[in-house]
């Protein structure tokens, strides 16, 4: 895949679509982090929407089961992380909801 970065027309960078996935899934797996780590620090779940982690949840799950389709290990192991996160994170908002 040829991306243009605007700093000179003539000039084009190559990137590995495989590397370009890895990071993209790194980054999203790794946004619900901070968030999991602040409820677990503060023992407070109260300003979560369990309704939102769950649909996120269902969501990420299809990413797998499409990377799982596609034969795709970026999209799977990324989304198969951030599962794992929302996870603890949907344990931890009934653990600590009325704290």
């Amino acid at each position: 895949m040829k991306i243009n970065l605007g700093i000179d027309k003539k000039k084009t960078v190559m990137i590995n679509e495989n590397i370009l996935g890895i990071v993209a899934g790194t980054l999203t797996s790794l946004s619900m982090l901070p968030q999991l780590i602040k409820v677990i620090r503060e023992k407070n779940a109260s300003d979560l929407s369990w309704v939102m982690i769950l649909v996120l949840i269902l969501g990420l799950s299809l990413w797998v089961w499409y990377g799982f389709l596609k034969n795709e290990l970026p999209i799977i192991f990324s989304n198969a992380f951030a599962v794992l996160v929302n996870v603890c994170l949907f344990i931890c908002y009934f653990m600590y909801k009325n704290k």
